[in-house]
Parts: C-alpha cells; sequence; structure tokens
C-alpha cells in the first residue's frame, strides 16, 4: 500500500484524517472518544462512522502519523476493548502543516473576495 504521508505538501489530507490528527493533539484517546472530538470541531458537520474511522485509523498507524499507546486510565473508567491512540512527531509536523496550507487557502479566498469576515459567510 503507497504511503500517503511522506510529503505534507504532495496532496492535501482528507478531511477524515485532518481532523483525526487534529483530535490528537491534546492528548490520547479511543476511537470513540475521537470521532465524539471530531463532530464537536466541526459543530457535528463530520460526523464519521466506524469504517471511515478505523480505515483512517489503520492508514495513519501505518505512516506512523499515530501510535496505539498501552497506558490505560483506571480499570472502573475503562473498558478494556478500546484502544487508545496518540499522534506522533511526525504527525504533529503533518497536521501543523496542513494547517498552514489551509491558512493559506483561506487568506487566497479572502484576497480574491470569495470569504469576506463580518457578512455571516463563516457560519
Amino acid at each position: 500500500m503507497p504511503n500517503d504521508f511522506t510529503d505534507p505538501f504532495d496532496q492535501p489530507l482528507t478531511p477524515a484524517v485532518f481532523h483525526i490528527l487534529l483530535a490528537l493533539t491534546d492528548g490520547e484517546k479511543h476511537g470513540y472518544a475521537i470521532m465524539k472530538d471530531v463532530e464537536s470541531q466541526t459543530s457535528g458537520r463530520i460526523k464519521m462512522g466506524p469504517g471511515t474511522l478505523y480505515g483512517s485509523i489503520r492508514r495513519l498507524l501505518a505512516a506512523r502519523l499515530i501510535e496505539e499507546t498501552d497506558e490505560r486510565p483506571a480499570p472502573e473508567l475503562d473498558d478494556e476493548r478500546r484502544r487508545y491512540y496518540r499522534i506522533t512527531a511526525q504527525g504533529q509536523s503533518i497536521v501543523a502543516s496542513e494547517t498552514k496550507r489551509l491558512v493559506r487557502a483561506v487568506k487566497t479566498a479572502q484576497e480574491k473576495g470569495i470569504l469576506v469576515y463580518g457578512e455571516g459567510t463563516l457560519s
């Protein structure tokens, strides 16, 4: 399987991959917590199903942008079937590069008059 993540400027990240990496920037999470974080980040605009989530997680693990962690909460607060994930240094670099790319795209849209703040176009 080709590695889609070797060059952060090669291709933009998919929304699912971008938001999964973003969800993990503030700490380790299990799959369901990632799904809920993405839904919250996007005000419900992105609702990932298990197929999208775990397919993306598999690719991110293979690319070493995230890793599974052995650290777990106290047993009474946890379900032993859950797997916890954290972002790697390379994953941090990739999500930062993608964020910069998106910022440049927004600036270009503003310069072209496509996106104007204060006119309700950002909701």
